[in-house]
């Protein structure tokens, strides 16, 4: 407690402090709520073994909040954002001995998340909500933002990276899963079409949150998405990264690393569910080619996060934390079979975006 007061210390905060306890289910930085006599903030330290760019990072999140603010308020609108707070030397964060770095951010109160897809309704409003993200930064000059992971959704560089963990065979383990390198090898070329479209200038660069899970929107009591928080992966990308990834963990009827593959389908009603709430606000401001592609962007972040978990298994688990030997090659199977459940309800995706993108789009 006292190490985390004297890191509060360290910024902008007037009232006396009540409390600091651990927050939330994220698993990438440390989470805590403090509590005053006045208002409530959220302390975070930032994991910058993944976040390498702390700098960086900050700078992506003050713009866009920025950005954001100043169309709230001409719209006068009911949505919030995560306002940051300043250092006492007017930073946005701190750095401690220790060389960990720290923020802090308003807390929004009377709001709620959740971690599952309940149903239809929620898969709607959780698609405005992302839509809404993109709608309001379609005209955010998005080369004003770094990469705060390079590569991240890059099909060129995860496919190599794939290609070269099987070529190399570090942990000895290739042997046994021939048949599930063969299946993902004969997609790798299908699944650059996205990076192509892009590379060719037929889709632009747009300004994407690249983490668009369920629980990365508020809501409040009447389940309406008031704020798209997790700011940290915000640089610049296609919104098929946004769209894919949101249908990647909104649509799974099962958890990531579900074992029992009977369990594993895409939800098509969540799907359509979403997709309507994501056009309602979005299709306004997106090109038919990107709307063309948006039911094939799911396939593509399946396969993506497929190949991901497949070369982390290949190469000795080094990347993802792993509960037991075998973790990594379940979650590959797993999204594997996401992805086969894609497949074969692909010509009802698209009939759905078509149907959808008639009704929302210019």
């Amino acid at each position: 407690m006292e190490k985390l007061l004297n890191i509060c210390s360290q910024f902008n905060i007037p009232q006396n402090i009540i409390s600091i306890n651990p927050f939330g289910s994220g698993h990438i930085n440390d989470t805590y709520k403090v509590i005053t006599e006045e208002k409530n903030y959220l302390l975070q330290r930032i994991n910058h073994e993944v976040f390498k760019n702390v700098e960086g990072l900050t700078d992506n999140i003050i713009k866009v909040t920025k950005f954001l603010k100043a169309k709230l308020e001409l719209e006068n609108s009911k949505k919030q954002l995560l306002i940051s707070n300043e250092t006492n030397s007017r930073k946005y964060y701190f750095k401690d001995e220790e060389g960990n770095y720290w923020r802090i951010f308003d807390f929004i109160e009377n709001s709620k998340s959740y971690d599952l897809v309940e149903n239809s309704d929620l898969a709607f409003e959780g698609g405005k909500a992302y839509g809404w993200f993109v709608k309001m930064l379609s005209d955010f000059p998005a080369t004003e933002l770094v990469d705060t992971i390079p590569n991240f959704h890059h099909a060129d560089f995860r496919i190599d990276n794939f290609k070269k963990a099987v070529s190399d065979n570090s942990a000895g383990r290739a042997e046994n899963v021939k048949d599930l390198i063969l299946e993902l090898d004969k997609r790798a070329e299908e699944m650059k079409g996205i990076q192509l479209l892009g590379d060719q200038g037929k889709i632009p660069i747009r300004v994407t949150h690249n983490d668009t899970k369920i629980n990365n929107v508020l809501f409040n009591d009447k389940n309406e998405g008031i704020c798209v928080i997790d700011l940290d992966t915000v640089m610049p990308g296609f919104v098929h990264f946004d769209f894919g990834d949101a249908i990647r963990t909104f649509t799974n009827t099962a958890n990531e690393d579900e074992a029992d593959l009977s369990k594993i389908s895409m939800n098509i009603q969540l799907f359509e569910g979403f997709t309507k709430g994501f056009l309602f606000e979005a299709g306004s401001v997106l090109s038919q080619e990107e709307i063309k592609h948006l039911a094939f962007s799911a396939k593509y972040i399946v396969y993506e996060q497929s190949i991901r978990f497949f070369t982390d298994y290949l190469d000795g688990d080094k990347y993802y934390k792993t509960k037991y030997p075998e973790h990594n090659l379940v979650r590959t199977k797993a999204q594997f079979k996401l992805l086969q459940s894609m497949e074969e309800q692909f010509e009802e995706m698209k009939e759905i975006v078509r149907n959808l993108s008639s009704e929302f789009s210019v």
